[in-house]
């Protein structure tokens, strides 16, 4: 049997466009400003504190300072945030992650609804993520990254507000669909996989120093209205090697799962270790099967490692298609999506794609799903086609 890589499913996703990749990549260069405090940026990594004065010190002076020339969010205080989410009530909960509560509230000057979001006093990272987030997203903007509108540092509070994303998380359509709710359809997958992987790939390849996102993930991908995706949380943002660097060691942070093998094992980390978080996220979008789930039987409770014996065999592909889909989806584009995402998730970072390879692999894919829309497959569940 043919091994996978050289199938002309993949080759056709990843030289169909090369000729106006470099093209792509010179209008991407554009999109971030050249700013003058990238040294501030990339000391700030491994800034740490004494005491927790010094730690409100450095935040209030830190962020006054680099306001001056980049930072555009407003500074609110806690007054007005608590007056816009009518004291954090509980009833506007939108959701809990590992560093605090996030909130649906509406500025009063303003009228904009708004996502804030309450860092835990007592989490161990408060004050690096709240100043990572301030400055990641004040320095970095693109279409596929989310928009800080403002933040707060009254005191001990630090309070993160950002533009309201309507139909929640990726993870809300995808792993906790509710009862009676519309599963998303195929072309919308691959339109959330695309604009995705265009963040990653600003963020690796555009920013200078680039970033590592360090927690792609389904419930950090957030979707506006027209489920446009755009990326969330960047308080495990770190920025990658520089000069003759190949990584930056740090400790292992992240989401069990999604974290790329030698990361896991070793701390080092590079914009390869997104790649597989990435890979896996993308299985998740195809499959609508959770990275792990207990409730599943044995041998099907990690999802890579289900899915990993599957990728070499083409015949079995449609058993690894979400059956919410109910055979929706063209047979073609399924191939290719699936040779995608094992190419992310290789063993050995070396081997991994550039995210820059990937958008033009998903580019090609949401062509051809345009053009392919009457060709569909449809299949009995648990058939081997």
């Amino acid at each position: 049997m043919m091994n996978m890589w050289e199938r002309e499913s993949k080759m056709s996703c990843f030289t169909c466009c090369m000729s106006h990749e470099k093209l792509s990549r010179k209008a991407l260069k554009k999109s971030i400003k050249e700013y003058h405090d990238t040294k501030t940026l990339a000391s700030f990594a491994n800034i740490s504190f004494k005491s927790d004065s010094s730690r409100r010190r450095y935040i209030s002076n830190e962020i006054s300072k680099l306001g001056k020339g980049n930072i555009t969010a407003q500074i609110f205080t806690f007054r007005e945030l608590c007056s816009a989410t009518n004291n954090f009530n509980p009833e506007n909960q939108l959701g809990e992650g590992g560093f605090g509560r996030v909130y649906k509230g509406q500025l009063e000057k303003t009228n904009q609804v708004v996502a804030v979001k309450q860092l835990d006093r007592n989490g161990f990272q408060g004050n690096r993520e709240f100043l990572v987030e301030v400055l990641m997203l004040s320095l970095l903007h693109h279409p596929h990254l989310v928009n800080l509108v403002g933040y707060c540092a009254d005191g001990h509070q630090r309070v993160l507000v950002y533009e309201f994303m309507a139909n929640g998380s990726l993870e809300d359509h995808l792993l906790d669909l509710a009862p009676g709710k519309k599963p998303l359809d195929w072309n919308t997958r691959m339109k959330i996989a695309e604009g995705a992987a265009k963040g990653l790939e600003y963020l690796h390849e555009t920013a200078n120093p680039p970033v590592i996102y360090r927690d792609f993930k389904a419930s950090n991908i957030l979707l506006d209205k027209n489920f446009n995706p755009k990326l969330s949380d960047f308080g495990l943002a770190k920025l990658g090697p520089t000069g003759d660097k190949t990584h930056v060691s740090t400790r292992v942070m992240g989401t069990y799962g999604y974290c790329a093998p030698e990361y896991a094992l070793t701390g080092q980390l590079t914009t390869k270790s997104d790649v597989y978080s990435f890979g896996v996220v993308f299985l998740e979008i195809i499959t609508g099967r959770r990275v792990i789930d207990t409730s599943r039987p044995t041998e099907e409770q990690n999802l890579v490692a289900w899915a990993t014996p599957l990728f070499k065999d083409r015949r079995k592909f449609v058993l690894m298609a979400d059956p919410l889909l109910d055979g929706n989806y063209p047979i073609k584009g399924l191939y290719q999506a699936l040779a995608v995402a094992a190419m992310c998730l290789q063993e050995e970072d070396a081997t991994r794609p550039l995210m820059s390879d990937v958008v033009t692999a998903l580019e090609f894919l949401a062509i051809k799903n345009e053009n392919d829309e009457g060709e569909k497959y449809n299949i009995a569940p648990g058939s081997p086609g």
